[in-house]
């Protein structure tokens, strides 16, 4: 299995840049067995049954992008310097892993002050990798970072516009809850209370897991035997509650649907003994064609990138040829890609 199968040519007009509003009005690509139908998100009642289980990511996005100043005195006086922090996860030691531009203008246990009432200093760098020490922590940094951060949109939408106000509401899900993602799972941006309201009606059910999405989501592949990579881990937690209503689901003879490649991802962790378990900790799993699902009926996802894990895992679940086809149809009927573009619901 090489990255090159997992290559294709995406027009640059195709990557969303704002999401569809509202919400719920964005495309929806079904690829049920052979078929392939269009459709809009505001449809997904219509192609699901009474008795199917959505399992939804509620991790809630922080403001993890920062612009702060590094000052110092110099022989030639006050000296000042604009850095830029992505703040990754945080540690058990109470320090932030970050991404810092540029991380040589900054010495160690030097303060950057990102507003009047945010500021971190370097605590240490290990194999590259900053970690900062906040002056506030628990609620307190929670309200400053709110106000001071700004959505850590991702690289090839922030590469085409600086994020704003609006991303704030945009790049969250309407059930966020668990703080601690630095991305969004962003197949459950397309949900708005109406398409809530009209899964409920239709006997659909719903289940809620954390999973924080990393900034690692966002790493290419750079080995060309695909099976040699090394994911990135990320926190997650499947309660017993959620595990009690996935089991009755599919007892009863439901399907059970994760929305979003995260969630697929944490219920399948969670599910290695070959049933589904209460769970909690780092996931790496890396799932790519020959993966065996215990859990996942169908998948609610966007469009991914190429030669990406994600473009992987569909293939996974729908087999290399027909995501092939199904990635052909949706640059031809011209739908929107990546974090902020159209839907698909994958039914193998």
């Amino acid at each position: 299995m090489k990255l090159s199968d997992f290559d294709f040519h995406l027009p640059e007009d195709r990557i969303a840049t704002r999401p569809a509003s509202p919400r719920s009005s964005a495309r929806l690509l079904v690829a049920n067995g052979d078929a392939v139908s269009d459709a809009h998100v505001f449809d997904l009642p219509d192609w699901l049954q009474p008795g199917d289980r959505l399992v939804l990511n509620d991790t809630r996005v922080i403001p993890a992008r920062l612009i702060g100043r590094r000052r110092r005195n110099s022989a030639q006086g006050p000296v000042s310097a604009a850095i830029e922090a992505t703040l990754l996860d945080p540690q058990a030691d109470g320090t932030w892993a970050a991404l810092i531009k540029p991380l040589k203008k900054v010495k160690l246990g030097e303060e950057i002050t990102f507003s009047d009432d945010l500021s971190a200093t370097l605590d240490r760098v290990e194999d590259g990798q900053a970690y900062l020490r906040f002056n506030l922590t628990g609620e307190d940094f929670d309200t400053a970072l709110e106000q001071a951060g700004a959505m850590p949109l991702p690289p090839y939408i922030a590469a085409k516009r600086p994020a704003d106000e609006q991303d704030k509401t945009d790049y969250q899900t309407i059930w966020a809850r668990n703080s601690g993602a630095v991305a969004a799972p962003t197949a459950s941006l397309h949900f708005d209370q109406a398409l809530m309201q009209a899964l409920a009606a239709r006997g659909v059910t719903i289940s809620h897991v954390t999973l924080h999405v990393g900034a690692g989501t966002f790493l290419p592949v750079k080995v060309e035997d695909v099976t040699t990579h090394k994911m990135h881990a990320e926190w997650g937690k499947v309660s017993a509650a959620a595990v009690e209503e996935i089991r009755a689901t599919k007892a009863a003879g439901g399907r059970v649907i994760p929305v979003g490649t995260t969630a697929l991802r944490l219920i399948e962790s969670a599910a290695r003994s070959g049933q589904i378990e209460p769970w909690e900790g780092d996931t790496d799993i890396f799932i790519y064609p020959g993966f065996e699902f215990h859990v996942t009926d169908a998948l609610m996802t966007n469009f991914h990138l190429p030669k990406s894990t994600l473009l992987m895992l569909v293939s996974a679940l729908m087999g290399q040829d027909r995501m092939r086809d199904v990635y052909a149809h949706a640059i031809e009927q011209k739908y929107r890609f990546f974090s902020y573009g159209d839907a698909s619901l994958l039914i193998p």
